[in-house]
């Protein structure tokens, strides 16, 4: 199978280095220092399996790279839309794409029988853009759930279990589904599918979206936010909107709200990823991670009053920073 990483942070490099090492060659998408490091050194990870350091076939160009059976694209969803386009000379009519990307995907309402069938969500795809880039026949859909830091270009730290769920957007069980599975399993991560994908990724987009906006705000680890006398109310209340849109489409989120508050305490003293794309003045994924949220929840008469009053502070402070 011809594979290809586009992005090459932290989750890109877990995933092509595991791939790599588990004797399936590896090509990436990446560029600037990353690119360098890459076609000079490889990958160095470290996880709970020890140092792994790969070599992999890195360049700039995806017209170099050539079509592609499997492209992981493992970037920020601000980028989607260039990376989409960056990727058409990789594409055959085979080809599949998994975006590993965080919030609800922009093919939410595609693939489906629903009253909303094919409507767009316009906070993540407002022209259309994405779906005509990579149509649904291309798509997998995905829940990753990896702890990863990119401590310098190619090289990552991860120090938890690595979990990737992947799963058909019509929710059909098929071969191709079942290939990709074994492959990542047998690159050392655990890999499950499920004919219900839109349920997994309700379950990231609540533990994602109680905790990465707030954290913003008040710079306050997974800990803090869900142990806090200050802050826990807060996020209950955000957990309490968010558990409402999500079952308002049907979806079926196995853990209830005590048990979801217990896990991100249990997380410990760390950082969101959005945390920390704020600390190194990124772009934050707040239209995936929130606004699509309440755009969705809007469809169904459901209104998140305290969500919306989080996302519009950390909209500010992102804002504020950029205009520095």
């Amino acid at each position: 199978m011809r594979i290809c990483i586009a992005g090459a942070g932290a989750i890109g490099c877990t995933l092509a280095a595991r791939i790599a090492a588990s004797g399936q060659p590896v090509n990436i998408l990446a560029r600037g220092a990353t690119l360098q490091q890459l076609q000079h050194h490889g990958i160095r990870l470290n996880d709970l399996d020890g140092d792994h350091t790969v070599s992999v076939h890195a360049s700039e160009s995806a017209e170099a790279l050539g079509p592609q059976d499997l492209i992981l694209v493992c970037t920020k969803a601000p980028a989607l839309g260039a990376v989409f386009a960056q990727i058409q000379p990789m594409l055959h009519p085979d080809t599949v794409v998994i975006p590993v990307v965080n919030g609800l995907p922009w093919w939410y309402f595609r693939g489906i029988e629903s009253r909303f069938a094919n409507d767009p969500i316009k906070a993540i795809d407002p022209d259309g853009e994405l779906n005509r880039l990579v149509p649904q026949q291309h798509l997998i859909g995905c829940v990753v759930f990896i702890t990863a830091t990119r401590t310098a270009p190619g090289i990552v730290n991860a120090a938890n279990p690595h979990l990737m769920i992947i799963g058909e957007i019509t929710h059909q069980l098929t071969d191709r589904l079942e290939r990709i599975r074994q492959l990542i399993e047998h690159a050392g991560i655990e890999a499950r599918s499920t004919d219900n994908i839109r349920d997994q990724i309700w379950t990231k987009v609540i533990a994602n979206l109680t905790s990465n906006p707030l954290s913003v705000i008040s710079g306050a680890t997974l800990e803090q936010l869900y142990s806090d006398p200050q802050l826990q109310p807060l996020v209950r209340r955000v957990l309490d909107e968010t558990l409402l849109a999500a079952a308002s489409h049907g979806a079926r989120v196995r853990f209830d709200p005590q048990s979801i508050m217990e896990m991100g305490t249990g997380m410990g003293a760390i950082k969101t990823s959005m945390l920390q794309d704020f600390e190194a003045g990124a772009p934050l994924e707040l239209a995936t991670i929130g606004h699509a949220v309440v755009e969705v929840a809007e469809k169904t008469g459901i209104d998140m009053p305290t969500t919306r009053h989080i996302l519009a502070l950390a909209e500010f402070l992102s804002q504020q920073q950029r205009n520095a």
